[in-house]
């Protein structure tokens, strides 16, 4: 994807005492009291912010954090705690800017952190003139925030329409290069995992996937209403059987390219919903009206697994089973250690799929793991993301 990259026009030595608009992705979680549970996402910030200030620059960051009121600011809303932990983190104070979108005062070699921006009227409108005013303030913007990629707001689209240069920081470079490289030119056999509660929170990922992949795996109740579609007995599992004519046109769609949609051969289920449940694996003939089907059988497990091996890449989002409760974890765990162990190129993103990785001590092991959650999910849809798209806009202009 052409885009201007920052890590270029820094080696080109083009920031130099320039003001420079990072918008980061530095969303955490927090705690009753404000404290921060979790700081990934302030880590994977600290490069782009690195590079800014080792060029010389005149460095301002900012992010959303919460879904706070536009106009309304409240000391929840604040980025104080996060302007904290990155200052821990560069190892210099990260003073904290209130009320900057009609001027920022910061010198090459520093950095400030702009308060919330979500908090700006306008922003999530991606109003022109708050974009221009945001624009005003630098000399160069840079994107570095893949979770808002989907997003046209004035902070991540707006500003780089106007801004006098736009630029990929390198997270969102990254992104961009392992999803050119998982989707738009794969190594083959490309294999693609896709699991989740509900087929229609993912159907369009589904149809997507089927004109492009060489297999489709799917778990969770997404596996329990394509199996419905087989025409298999699920129990009282959770499906949807409204969409069983789009599920057996995914399948159809696979097969009339050569390709499959694999329908789990053994299951393991439980009468009720519970991490104590007693575990049974059943043939998936072999399911009782009363069971719920909690994850795929050990038979499928390695089948799915010996296939994974002899893929090119690998695209990974949702877990296979309920693998939060130890008795319905297997079917995760088996697949997400064949992916580990594959030599294909993987991608990984959404919640649940980063917590299983965690969760198998594997993050060594994937080619990439993506930080967005929805904007991933868009990607695999085949969706244009608006971030993609201006960058590339001003990268031609």
């Amino acid at each position: 994807m052409n885009v201007i990259r920052f890590s270029d026009l820094c080696a080109q030595g083009k920031v130099a005492a320039k003001r420079v608009f990072i918008r980061a992705d530095l969303n955490v979680p927090q705690d009753a009291q404000g404290g921060i549970t979790e700081d990934t996402r302030i880590r994977a910030s600290v490069p782009c912010i690195q590079m800014a200030l080792d060029a010389g620059a005149a460095v301002m960051v900012t992010s959303h954090l919460g879904r706070p009121t536009e106009g309304a600011f409240k000391p929840a809303d604040s980025l104080a705690p996060v302007a904290q932990r990155l200052g821990e983190l560069l190892g210099r104070a990260v003073p904290l800017v209130s009320d900057w979108v009609d001027g920022v005062t910061v010198a090459p070699g520093q950095v400030v952190m702009l308060e919330n921006c979500r908090v700006n009227p306008g922003e999530k409108k991606n109003d022109p003139a708050l974009s221009r005013k945001m624009a005003a303030l630098c000399d160069i913007f840079v994107h570095d925030a893949f979770g808002t990629a989907h997003r046209a707001e004035a902070s991540t689209y707006g500003i780089a329409e106007y801004a006098p240069v736009a630029c990929a920081g390198p997270l969102l470079a990254a992104e961009m290069d392992a999803i050119a490289k998982a989707l738009l030119a794969p190594k083959r056999p490309l294999v693609a995992i896709v699991a989740g509660s509900k087929v229609s929170t993912k159907l369009t990922i589904l149809q997507s996937l089927a004109a492009n992949v060489d297999q489709l795996i799917v778990g969770g109740g997404i596996a329990n209403t394509f199996m419905l579609a087989a025409g298999l007995n699920i129990g009282k599992s959770l499906a949807e059987p409204d969409l069983l004519d789009q599920a057996k046109a995914v399948i159809a769609a696979m097969q009339a390219r050569g390709a499959a949609v694999p329908i789990p051969t053994d299951v393991v289920t439980a009468k009720t919903f519970a991490a104590d449940a007693a575990a049974t694996v059943k043939a998936a003939t072999e399911v009782a009206d009363d069971d719920l089907i909690l994850d795929i059988g050990p038979q499928t497990a390695q089948a799915l697994a010996a296939q994974l091996m002899r893929a090119g890449t690998i695209v990974w989002n949702g877990p296979l089973g309920v693998f939060e409760f130890a008795a319905f974890e297997n079917g995760t765990k088996v697949v997400a250690q064949a992916i580990a162990a594959s030599s294909a190129f993987s991608i990984a993103g959404g919640g649940d799929t980063l917590a299983a990785i965690a969760k198998y001590g594997i993050e060594a092991q994937i080619g990439y793991i993506s930080t967005g959650g929805g904007a991933f999910l868009e990607v695999l849809e085949g969706k244009t993301l608006p971030a993609f798209e201006i960058l590339g806009r001003r990268a031609g202009a």
